[in-house]
């Protein structure tokens, strides 16, 4: 079974899917904010900054909602550990997305829920139905019809460069924190589970700022602060990581980690949504044809339960 107890039985269990939906919707943004952001900052430095602004505003609420909350040592240990990953998943991405095309990372993101699918079944013991496999499959070619209608996907072909190693590990990564963040939201919380990681990936971003700015020969005096740059930092810090982390944990308070994988497909979804609403791009038929099987690939997994 993949459903958790709903302490409300007047609630429909189909309401979870709300929470990581609205986290992929909030992602779908990050590439062309990044990038926005990548202008003015380096990637890595950006990276702290995102990470320091969802921490301070995961803590005020989590201090609010648990404000005498005990940890074990032990506990301590594993949400430094959960840090540590989302740190590496952060890092990877930002730097693969500074070196790469629009393309090249929308379509390595989609390994993301393969990689979740892998760990959920090799470290928690998630069982996979065909319902589940099926959903899957179909919702990973909905997604690479919609990015085949914005993108070459020949420029994947050829050796691969770093920036691709990069967003491969940072999906990988991704997928871990994932997986591992499943044993302490038992315990404990979506909200405390976010909010810790989040903070003990803070300084170790922190320690990689001087070294970026040192190899860059940049300094932080120089970076021109602009509403554009606010803003993009707001975002990043507010909606992609404290927004988007909360609810992407909250969804696994009822289901699997292998189920909630198949909600980051809406990511590139919402993606092409932004670029055309924001950049003027064309979504175009494939889009169209793309987003209903991704759709109908979502809904399998979400409702595998009540096959």
């Amino acid at each position: 079974m993949y459903w958790k107890a709903v302490s409300l039985p007047s609630i429909s269990p189909y309401l979870f899917a709300l929470a990581p939906l609205a986290a992929a919707a909030l992602w779908g943004g990050l590439y062309g904010v990044s990038k926005w952001g990548f202008d003015a900052v380096p990637p890595l430095t950006l990276a702290f900054l995102r990470v320091a602004v969802g921490a301070v505003a995961l803590l005020t609420v989590v201090h609010l909602v648990y404000p005498r909350r005990r940890f074990s040592r032990r506990d301590l240990l594993s949400f430094t550990v959960l840090g540590a990953v989302v740190a590496v998943s952060l890092a990877t991405q930002f730097v693969g997305t500074a070196l790469t095309t629009a393309s090249q990372g929308s379509l390595i993101t989609v390994l993301t829920p393969i990689f979740t699918i892998l760990l959920g079944v090799s470290l928690l013991g998630e069982e996979l139905s065909p319902r589940l496999i099926a959903g899957i499959i179909i919702a990973t070619a909905g997604t690479v019809v919609v990015l085949s209608g914005q993108y070459h996907l020949a420029e994947l072909a050829g050796v691969a460069t770093t920036g691709i190693l990069m967003l491969l590990l940072a999906s990988a990564t991704w997928a871990l924190y994932t997986v591992l963040g499943k044993p302490l939201i038992e315990r404990y919380s979506a909200l405390e589970t976010a909010t810790y990681s989040c903070v003990a990936a803070v300084p170790i971003l922190a320690v990689l700022v001087p070294v970026e700015l040192a190899r860059t020969e940049a300094s932080l005096s120089s970076i021109p602060v602009t509403p554009e740059l606010i803003v993009a930092v707001l975002y990043l810090g507010l909606l992609g990581t404290a927004a988007a982390w909360y609810l992407w944990y909250k969804g696994l308070e009822y289901v699997d980690a292998s189920v909630i994988s198949a909600f980051f497909f809406v990511q590139p979804v919402v993606g092409a949504i932004f670029g055309a609403a924001v950049l003027g791009e064309s979504l175009g038929s494939r889009f169209v044809l793309g987003g209903a099987v991704m759709a109908v690939g979502v809904y399998l997994v979400s409702t595998e339960s009540a096959a």
